[in-house]
């Protein structure tokens, strides 16, 4: 089984509700097991910012599904929740993002891991932060990596679960 942490990200609509359903339809994949759930964070818009705060998570998975499969997978969940691809970085119902896939590096235009901008991303690294605190990407540990980023604009919204 594969270590693997993805990010989930949401801003139209009933966002909690868009990702708690995402989560729902990861769990009911046999080949999917939930491990942890980050808290939900309330995020600015980051590329384009004519649009709603997002509400954001990071899960961690364990999964037998190879990459491609599980990046299927996260898009087949993206179109049953009627997400639409208009404006790059734009406006969704879900975004399913592969973070890390265990110790795998790819770089083909298709699926990219670990995900490109993640480190320039606190709505990723905190929640990432927050359910793995002791994990490295790309060889330096994320603490290091999260003392750089501006935290500005990310807060933790209380849900009870």
């Amino acid at each position: 089984m594969a270590r693997v942490f993805l990010s989930l990200g949401s801003n139209l609509g009933n966002k909690k509700e868009n990702l708690d359903k995402a989560i729902d339809l990861l769990k009911k994949h046999d080949n999917i097991n939930v491990i942890k759930i980050s808290s939900y964070y309330e995020t600015e818009p980051v590329g384009y910012t004519n649009q709603d705060y997002f509400l954001n998570i990071v899960i961690e998975i364990e999964t037998a599904l190879l990459p491609y499969d599980l990046f299927e997978y996260c898009s087949k969940i993206e179109q049953m929740l009627k997400r639409k691809r208009i404006i790059r970085w734009g406006p969704r119902t879900i975004d399913i993002d592969i973070l890390l896939y265990d110790d795998l590096i790819s770089n083909d235009e298709k699926l990219t891991i670990p995900h490109p901008r993640m480190t320039e991303r606190a709505f990723v690294l905190v929640p990432l932060y927050e359910i793995a605190p002791d994990i490295k990407i790309s060889g330096q540990h994320i603490s290091l990596i999260l003392k750089s980023l501006k935290k500005e604009g990310i807060r933790k919204i209380e849900y009870g679960r």
